[in-house]
């Protein structure tokens, strides 16, 4: 789940994860949708999208599959690393370790 979410709101599920006892699937949240928007660009969602369910992947594997320069998409999935949302294996292997993502922004109309 990507989501955004104000720091009370994240603080708040986090603090209900913990008080669970079931496992709860990994989140990652933005405090702003422009913060969501600025690093989750429409390129970095097709990378996403290449990994998704496909197990670890050759970064010329992944360049080809979204039609991309390697240097570009080698900026994108450091970005993406350093955030967590793809993992890198010890073989330089690109790994996205979700076969979906859902997104919720949490729009809300002004009272």
């Amino acid at each position: 789940m990507i989501e955004v979410a104000s720091e009370e709101e994240a603080l708040a599920q986090a603090i209900s994860s913990l008080e669970q006892d079931t496992p709860q699937p990994p989140r990652y949240l933005f405090t702003t949708q422009e913060g969501l928007l600025d690093t989750l660009t429409s390129h970095r969602f097709a990378i996403l999208k290449a990994l998704a369910g496909a197990g670890p992947i050759d970064m010329h594997e992944l360049a080809r599959k979204v039609g991309r320069d390697l240097s570009a998409v080698q900026a994108d999935t450091q970005r993406l690393s350093a955030i967590g949302l793809i993992d890198k294996t010890e073989g330089g292997m690109l790994h996205f370790p979700y076969d979906a993502i859902d997104i919720h922004l949490g729009w809300r109309a002004a009272a």
